[in-house]
């Protein structure tokens, strides 16, 4: 009879501790994948910071040169500033696709000024901002991918009970703005 007991209680003992572990598992998981989506959020929050330093340099350097161009310059300052008040990703999306519109009508119109072009400092702001901008694309990509795992992840089973405990809800993608989907219309 001892011997049925000390059975009994090690296999309850090793359905204790596969649960404990199971329950470990699942919340570090999930733990994991919402710090990871904070720190995405947080790597593309740098590159917009840098790029939005960036900026008040590029609008110096063409100034001079784009006199007919004061609109664009405008809404590039605009889209900074609402970039640097942003407080949600949606906010902070929204800026970012303003920022990106006006850095494109920028570069596309400095073609029209030969002048422009040929200045060092132009030209150095341009490399740097361009590679800025695809940092930013690849950073984005993760952060939509870390999101779209964790989205998953807070409503499959049993994973949803433990989400639904910790109060972990869905997270925003950074999309992009119905401007940037439509087609490009290319001229010969």
């Amino acid at each position: 009879m001892a011997g049925i007991d000390t059975v009994i209680l090690a296999i309850a003992g090793f359905f204790i501790i596969g649960i404990a572990l199971f329950v470990i598992a699942v919340y570090n998981a999930l733990v994991t994948l919402h710090n990871n989506i904070k720190k995405s959020r947080s790597n593309i929050d740098v590159l917009l910071k840098q790029r939005s330093d960036e900026l008040p340099k590029l609008i110096e350097s063409v100034k001079g040169y784009m006199k007919h161009e004061k609109g664009t310059l405008a809404e590039l300052t605009k889209a900074r500033t609402q970039f640097l008040k942003a407080k949600t990703t949606s906010q902070k999306a929204a800026a970012d696709n303003m920022i990106s519109e006006a850095l494109k009508t920028i570069f596309a119109v400095s073609e029209n000024y030969p002048k422009l072009r040929a200045s060092e400092n132009f030209s150095q702001l341009q490399t740097r901002i361009s590679g800025i901008e695809n940092e930013l694309a690849d950073r984005r990509e993760f952060y939509n991918d870390s999101v779209n795992t964790y989205n998953i992840k807070i409503h499959t089973f049993p994973d949803m009970f433990f989400a639904s405990m910790l109060g972990y809800k869905n997270e925003e993608m950074f999309v992009a703005s119905e401007h940037e989907r439509k087609d490009v219309k290319v001229k010969f």
